[in-house]
């Protein structure tokens, strides 16, 4: 058997597979000096096996499957980790990423509507809105990770201080704010957007060829917005009021009607980079709605003649204050309502805050003795007396714990009831009221119920903010001296619009119309909305008003009268002058007094009503007739004139003021 030798790098030997014999090869002879080969059949010649230290090395690799097993655990730890973490952020704390993610990429802004302009009765603005910009910044982009300076913040400031006129440390510390957005200066004019843009202009190219300068203006943005604009200045500030820095309505119709004239603020939603738009980016806009106009009642030339005639008297008479009421005495539309001092409603940083507010509805006082037409015509009313009863009037008159007087001193007058209103006599009025009841508390209950017909201590129905209904107590609740001082206006309260609506409901017929000041609104679409139709209620007869007119003729056409200063050539004119003691609202004593005058024209056809008070005059005159019948003389004109109001013509009544004993 052939040995076989554990060879690696010898081959096996091949196997002889039987088969026909080959024929012998010849033998050749062998060389001389050399090996001789075996011939057929002959044993092969074992060869030496080289030693160990003679041999290579081998080195056996392992298999590959542990290798695999390795790097497979190895790979699912890893993704395992990545799962875990992505079913925290997709599942369990969706909510606050998405929160997160939203907040530094999508921006939201409200879409400030447009509001509504204010006109007059014939469409001439007092109130508008015009273009303007909300100065905005992301302070994020004035940190020093963005900019690579510590006080970005303060140079920024700097600069937009002297631009937006503010207190630079205010304007730093809003930049400095941990937040995205910040307001810097609400509803700014085109003009301060555009210094602010050619500023930052400016330093964008210095810091692109200087690298030492940065661009501290990059964050300053900003929103379309608008601006509150008056173009009559002060006209009209106490019915218009103004607007605040919210962009609410801060007084007057601007208040009263703010949610008409604000309209319906939209909202964008956009997505940001660097605090600009994406414009490839998503965006959703829920569009504004705009205001809608308010036409009021007032006439701008009335109003405008109104407001400088009380305006100089004014300041002539050093006053504390001063207002005119100019109404329509058929639909009780108040055609003017001015007073003085005023404000500028468009800057009320130079404003007086005693002269915010519509004085004219706000200012609660004793009338005087342009009250007394109320007792006068609750006497013919109730057909006590009539214009030419006699009334004989003493000097003095003492009633309960008080003894009367009129405002100058006199021997005994005999006058009629007619002359007690064209002399406008205290004492006089005082006996006339008596004869409402058969006991003086019975005939304070009649008076009082006509105060109230004519609206005295009841809302006029303008609604406009901080109006007083004034102060009239319950003729149960009159003190001693009250049942005597009220019949000639002192002793109760009122506005200078309830004392307007007295002559206006006389002058009317009789029949009391609600004062308004709005005439209607026009929307978004276009379409005018009348405003709801006044209420009407008849306080006296037509009778006792026509009667109530001619004595009111007297005042002003006799010469006996207080009103003579109030006279209009071509026309005739029923007023009445007033002249009442005032309660100083700092002390709560009297101190000084109210000077009024109050009328209607033409007399027999009236058209105009026209109210004048004075408060606290310290110059001049004081009474009613002297300082406020030059200025009914002047609006009224004005205002006949402004709606072409012709003379009717006719002449006076002339009813008689006196009688011989």
């Amino acid at each position: 058997m052939t040995e076989v030798v554990d060879d690696p790098g010898r081959q096996p030997p091949r196997r002889r597979v039987p088969g026909p014999a080959r024929p012998a090869r010849p033998v050749r002879p062998e060389r001389s000096g050399g090996p001789r080969r075996p011939g057929p059949g002959a044993r092969p010649v074992r060869r030496p096996v080289p030693s160990s230290r003679a041999m290579p090395r081998t080195i056996r690799l392992t298999g590959p499957r542990p290798r695999l097993r390795m790097v497979g655990v190895a790979l699912a730890l890893v993704l395992s980790v990545f799962v875990v973490r992505l079913l925290q952020v997709q599942a369990v704390d969706s909510a606050t990423y998405t929160a997160k993610a939203d907040v530094n990429r999508y921006v939201a802004h409200v879409l400030a509507a447009e509001r509504g302009r204010i006109t007059d009765r014939d469409g001439v603005t007092l109130a508008t809105s015009v273009d303007a910009s909300d100065i905005t910044a992301d302070p994020k982009l004035f940190t020093q990770e963005q900019l690579g300076i510590d006080d970005g913040p303060e140079q920024a400031a700097a600069l937009l201080a002297p631009i937006l006129d503010q207190d630079q440390a205010t304007l730093a510390k809003k930049l400095r704010r941990n937040t995205r957005y910040v307001l810097l200066a609400p509803r700014q004019t085109p003009e301060v957007w555009k210094q602010i843009q050619d500023l930052r202009a400016t330093l964008a190219q210095k810091a692109q060829s200087d690298s030492g300068v940065v661009d501290v203006l990059a964050g300053v943005l900003h929103d379309p917005s608008s601006k509150r604009v008056y173009p009559g200045g002060d006209l009209a500030a106490g019915i218009l009021g103004w607007v605040n820095a919210a962009g609410e309505g801060g007084g007057g119709i601007e208040q009263m009607l703010d949610k008409r004239l604000s309209g319906k603020d939209g909202k964008i939603r956009y997505t940001q980079s660097g605090g600009r738009l994406v414009p490839t980016a998503s965006s959703t806009e829920t569009p504004a709605v705009p205001g809608s106009d308010v036409e009021l009642t007032i006439d701008r030339d009335i109003q405008f003649a109104a407001q400088n005639a009380i305006s100089e008297q004014v300041k002539k008479s050093k006053a504390d204050r001063g207002y005119v009421i100019v109404q329509d005495t058929r639909s009780g539309q108040i055609l003017a309502m001015a007073d003085a001092p005023g404000f500028d409603p468009g800057d009320l940083s130079h404003a007086d805050p005693a002269a915010l507010g519509n004085a004219a509805v706000q200012d609660v006082y004793e009338p005087g003795s342009t009250a007394k037409v109320m007792s006068m015509a609750a006497v013919l009313e109730e057909n006590a007396a009539t214009p030419t009863t006699h009334v004989v009037v003493p000097n003095r008159l003492h009633r309960g714990d008080r003894l009367f007087s009129d405002d100058v001193d006199h021997d005994t007058w005999y006058l009629t009831l007619n002359g007690v209103l064209a002399k406008s006599s205290n004492i006089g009025t005082i006996l006339a009221t008596g004869q409402l009841g058969k006991t003086q508390p019975q005939a304070n209950q009649v008076l009082y119920s006509y105060l109230r017909k004519f609206g005295i201590g009841r809302a006029t129905g303008l609604d406009l903010p901080g109006e007083t209904r004034g102060i009239l107590a319950p003729a149960d609740k009159w003190s001693t001296s009250q049942q005597y001082t009220i019949p000639f206006g002192q002793g109760f309260s009122l506005n200078a619009v309830q004392a307007a609506s007295i002559y206006s409901t006389i002058a009317n017929g009789g029949v009391r119309v609600e004062p308004t000041l709005v005439r209607g609104t026009k929307g978004a679409d276009g379409q005018f909305t009348p405003a709801d139709r006044p209420e009407r209620s008849r306080v006296v007869s037509t009778k006792t008003a026509k009667a109530l007119a001619r004595m009111l003729e007297s005042v002003v056409d006799d010469e006996q009268g207080t009103g003579l200063k109030a006279r209009i050539p071509g026309y005739r004119v029923a007023g009445k002058t007033g002249t009442a003691n005032r309660v100083d609202p700092a002390t709560g004593r009297y101190h000084g007094y109210t000077s009024s005058f109050a009328g209607f024209a033409p007399a027999d056809k009236p058209r105009i009503t026209v109210y004048c008070a004075i408060q606290n005059a310290t110059e001049g005159s004081y009474f009613g007739g002297q300082i406020c019948g030059p200025i009914y003389k002047q609006v009224m004109e004005f205002a006949l004139k402004t709606l072409q109001v012709p003379p009717t013509g006719a002449a006076p009544a002339n009813l008689p003021v006196d009688f011989k004993p």
